[in-house]
């Protein structure tokens, strides 16, 4: 059976919708900790996602045999992949300085975490934008209006 979504970008944006939904709930959960001594910041991986993403993309537009996977089965983000942020110090010095741990022992600077919620806000709503648009040209294709 032909699944009239699996040929538009609806499934990845859906993806990336709940996944941004995700990390904003980890994300709010360091804004919370702020004041929690020996609290470390957690964030979900983007460049994992990104790369998952990628791959189920790559994988769908390839011809198999095998009948596709549901969009559930591509759900992204498990509980494992919350984890401390890792420092990259080759970066540059903004990178560096998220993890500066302060004197209670926590490393959550809440400038850091405004700028976080503040991307990821922007890529959730781009991506609902994106799916409302996708799904205004269906409505207009199955009404046939222009």
């Amino acid at each position: 059976m032909l699944n009239l979504f699996q040929s538009t970008s609806i499934p990845a944006l859906e993806q990336t919708a709940i996944f941004a939904q995700r990390r904003h709930q980890v994300l709010a959960g360091n804004m919370a900790n702020a004041d929690t001594p020996g609290y470390r910041s957690r964030d979900l991986k983007v460049d994992a996602f990104q790369e998952a993403l990628a791959e189920s993309i790559h994988e769908a537009n390839t011809p198999r045999t095998s009948p596709p996977m549901s969009a559930s089965a591509l759900a992204f983000a498990p509980p494992s992949q919350v984890g401390e942020v890792q420092p990259e110090f080759a970066d540059g010095p903004r990178k560096a300085m998220e993890q500066v741990v302060f004197h209670d022992g926590s490393d959550v600077g809440l400038e850091t975490q405004v700028t976080q919620i503040a991307k990821n806000q922007h890529t959730h709503n781009l991506a609902i934008a994106l799916m409302r648009s996708q799904f205004n040209v269906l409505r207009a294709a199955i009404t046939e209006r222009a």
